[in-house]
This record gives C-alpha cells, structure tokens and sequence, in this order.
C-alpha cells in the first residue's frame, strides 16, 4: 500500500511537472492587458458573447478543461517544438495539431457569422489562453526535452525544470497579483506598441523562438538558480506577459 502511495504521488508530481502552460497569473494578466486595450465596440461584443465574463477571468478555461476528456483532443495546441535551426512550417507539423493550427483555428471560428454563440465563446476562450502560451517562450521548445520540462534545476534550493520556472516560478516568487502585475508592466509609447502588434502570426513564432534559444542557454541542468536568475530575466517575463495582451487585442479589435 505504501508502495502504491509513493508511485501515486511520483505520477503526480510528473503530471504537474509537464503541465505546459503560463501560471495562472501569467494567463490573467495577458488576459487583463489585452482587455485595457480593447476598443469600446469589441468591450461590448465580448461582454455579450461571454455574459459579461472577462478575458481575465476566461483565461485559464483551456488548462481547466484538461480534467475533461472530452477535450483531449486540444491538449496539442498548447505549444509547439521543432528543431532549432528550423523554422515553424520547415518540419512536418504534428497531426495532432500545435499552437500556430489552434490560433488560426480559434480565429476561423470566432469571425465564422455561421458559428453558434456557445462555439464562438468557447473558442474565445481558448485563444485568449493560447496567445499567452505563445508568448512562453517554453512553448515554441524543443521535442526531446519536452519544451523544457526535463531540463532539471534548483530554485531557491527547491527541485523544478525548465518550463515551470518560466511558467510560473519566477511569477509565483515576485509576488503580484495578477491585476497588480498588469499596471506594473514596461511602459511602451504609441510607436512602441505599433511596432509590437505588427507582423503576423508566424513572426510573433519566430520572435518567440529566438528568445527560447536564449532561455535554453540560460541555465545548465542540476544548476542553483534564484536572485541572480531572477535580476536577470524577470523583465523578460514581464515583456512577454505584456506582448501577449497587446497583441491578443489587436487580433479582437480586428475580429470584432
């Protein structure tokens, strides 16, 4: 019985361990910044297709619904890995689907005048989510280390990897809220924030992916990580967290 206990829990701490997502934190301030960023005519529509529900408030449904096997079928689009070297669309996309597929998806629907209200709200949903999981850059990581999630570090002498410690770690350690950490990110002027909604979708990737690289070079496995790590890359997180709402919301002003 106590050997079944340890293998129980051993399976959960894996689970946890592979959860590839922002923290829910992360996810809500992409959610909040985005909704500071709305014009008045899109405010209006989302609050009517989501009963009045916010972006913040909605933007964890796509890790909620895991425990539902119903919606297997999306635990895929939450990420993507490919080779370093290579851009997204050179490799064989996965037939499962991936992060690029699920946001195209989820657009093709909401702008869809055929869709049902229920299939529009619920997709988005899942788009306010995925676009902050696009902005993690653990998520546009490699295939053979999970994105991150078998790279294995300390933090403040606690046993973590990779992909947790930048999807929630360092967020959990600064110790906002998520409505806290919205008001407290980078001020960007009108150019700036012009020059960071602009592109599409796949530079948004490959902007992404060039940050992954460094945060793959950050660390070295078995490696003790804490002040110093979070000096400097906290503001990298933070930029990324505000990139994600700036440019989700410019998808909804354009959809809505």
């Amino acid at each position: 019985m106590r050997f079944l206990l340890i293998i129980c829990l051993l399976c959960v701490q894996q689970t946890i361990a592979n959860t590839p997502f922002w923290g829910k934190t992360g996810h809500r301030v992409v959610g909040e910044v985005a909704e500071q960023h709305l014009n008045r005519r899109t405010q209006r529509k989302i609050a009517k297709l989501l009963d009045g529900q916010s972006l913040a408030l909605v933007a964890n449904y796509a890790d909620d619904i895991k425990s539902d096997d119903r919606f297997k079928e999306f635990g895929p689009w939450h990420y993507v890995n490919f080779p370093f070297g290579k851009k997204y669309g050179e490799e064989t996309p996965s037939e499962y689907g991936d992060i690029v597929v699920a946001i195209e998806k989820c657009i093709a629907i909401i702008k869809d005048k055929e869709a049902s209200k229920a299939d529009r709200a619920f997709y988005l949903k899942l788009l306010v989510h995925f676009m902050g999981d696009l902005h993690q850059p653990m998520h546009v990581g490699r295939a053979e280390d999970k994105g991150g999630n078998d790279i294995q570090v300390r933090w403040f002498n606690k046993g973590t990897n990779l992909h947790r410690l930048w999807d929630s770690d360092m967020i959990d350690f600064y110790g906002m809220s998520y409505t806290e950490l919205a008001t407290n990110l980078p001020v960007y002027s009108k150019a700036q924030k012009k020059a960071i909604v602009s592109g599409d979708l796949l530079d948004w990737v490959d902007e992404t992916r060039q940050i992954t690289k460094k945060v793959y070079a950050s660390v070295e496995i078995g490696e003790k990580l804490g002040y110093r790590y979070m000096y400097d890359h906290f503001d990298l997180v933070r930029s990324q967290l505000e990139k994600g709402g700036l440019r989700l919301a410019e998808i909804l002003n354009e959809l809505f």
